[in-house]
């Protein structure tokens, strides 16, 4: 695509388009994200458990990844901008109609339903758009966007916080409702699909994979292996995100200052920037090194960093700061594991493709939510709850050395010189 025409419509620009779509990803990111704030005033309203409680937040990831094929499937039959306009709209709703929530069903149906499929349309609609628009970048840029969904509710943490104690519940969900859903559904306004020349590539790897779809895919042991290994991951941060409220009270943090902040949304806070530079730094590297070596450095790294954690979680000061290496460690899954499969089966159908490997994020919630949790509960301690995360982190570091390295190279050689 030549300048003159760029200059024209700047739209047309791959840097404006990713500047758009970490936007989007931003505006959907809270409702993950923040929720270990809303669940012990929603558990003191409702009167309800953890457990009953945390089938919302698996709700909301099941249905943002279960789902995830089916939109992406639609994304690319009518197009991301109408799709990514929808989504950002049902988020926004979610929050705004579970500010008048009365029993937990209701919570499921508002902030689970309508929040999983609302943000599951845009994040999937979003990355497939980025692996297209950068294909001999896809780390980096899919990394981009996907800090967006990690960072996005760094902007959105203290002032939720603040707004809970002054405003309370049902004010806080209102407002900011009304917040992420105009920021997202005035940015989904500007997304375009890149100019067919934009997404040639001249690797020979990618030219032989170009075409495969997902009744393909789905028959090979190298798809099936990305996802147990995303499932894995997904499982260990997802236990966290949902569950760091809870625990973060049990160690007795939640009544602790640090460096003159509060320390769990200080926390929140850090690891939202943590989780967030991780994705295009960790994608770079891949670009660089390649997927399966960043993904060893990276899985490993959590593995041990969440085994410090814990081990040193009577400390406010370390607790806070070892909350931001975990996820400096967890959160490139979602730049490394889109960018892997479409540099394997190709990008003609990488939305809907990355749909099916997502639905391993809504294995994790199921595992990393209500079972952990229940776990937890069984066990009166969080210590085979953390046993059990470690476990699966390291395990993903060595399958993604041993076992997927050599798998996809196999593959990939079969499908250039088939």
């Amino acid at each position: 695509m030549s300048t003159s025409e760029i200059a024209s419509n700047p739209l047309k620009s791959k840097w404006i388009q990713l500047v758009l779509g970490v936007i989007c990803m931003m505006s959907i990111s809270s409702p993950q994200y923040v929720w270990a704030l809303f669940t012990k005033p929603i558990m003191g309203q409702l009167g309800v458990s953890l457990t009953e409680l945390q089938v919302t937040f698996s709700i909301l990831i099941v249905l943002q990844t279960f789902f995830s094929p089916f939109q992406g499937f639609l994304v690319e039959k009518f197009g991301p901008r109408l799709l990514l306009s929808v989504g950002t709209v049902l988020t926004g709703l979610s929050w705004v109609l579970s500010a008048n929530l009365t029993t937990v069903s209701n919570l499921y149906i508002t902030y689970g339903v309508l929040g999983g499929l609302g943000t599951g349309i845009v994040y999937i609609g979003v990355v497939g758009l980025m692996v297209r628009w950068f294909p001999n970048n896809r780390g980096f840029a899919v990394g981009m966007v996907a800090a967006g969904y990690g960072i996005g509710a760094l902007l959105t943490t203290f002032p939720i916080a603040d707004s809970l104690a002054s405003s309370g519940l049902q004010g806080t969900l209102t407002f900011f409702g009304y917040v992420i859903g105009a920021v997202g559904l005035l940015a989904a306004q500007g997304i375009r699909v890149p100019h067919a020349d934009r997404v040639q590539t001249t690797s020979q790897v990618q030219a032989a994979a170009s075409g495969i779809a997902p009744k393909t895919m789905l028959k090979t042991p190298v798809f099936w292996l990305m996802f147990l290994m995303m499932s894995m991951m997904s499982t260990s941060g997802l236990m966290v995100i949902s569950q760091m409220g809870a625990f973060a009270k049990d160690f007795g943090i939640t009544g602790t200052m640090v460096f003159g902040m509060a320390a769990l949304p200080l926390a929140l806070t850090i690891d939202r920037v943590t989780n967030g530079f991780t994705r295009p730094f960790f994608g770079w590297i891949s670009d660089k090194i390649g997927r399966e070596y960043t993904m060893t450095i990276a899985f490993g790294l959590e593995a041990v960093a969440m085994f410090v954690w814990v081990m040193t979680r009577s400390d406010p000061v370390l607790f806070v700061l070892m909350s931001g290496v975990v996820f400096f460690g967890w959160g490139e899954i979602f730049s490394l594991f889109p960018s892997t499969l479409t540099d394997t089966f190709g990008q003609k159908h990488a939305t809907t493709n990355y749909g099916f490997l997502y639905m391993a994020q809504g294995v994790g919630s199921i595992i990393g939510g209500p079972i952990a949790a229940y776990i937890h509960g069984a066990t009166e301690s969080w210590m085979p709850v953390f046993a059990i995360m470690i476990a699966l982190d390291a395990t993903a570091a060595i399958l993604a050395f041993f076992v997927l390295r050599p798998m996809r190279a196999k593959y990939i050689q079969s499908a250039v010189y088939s």
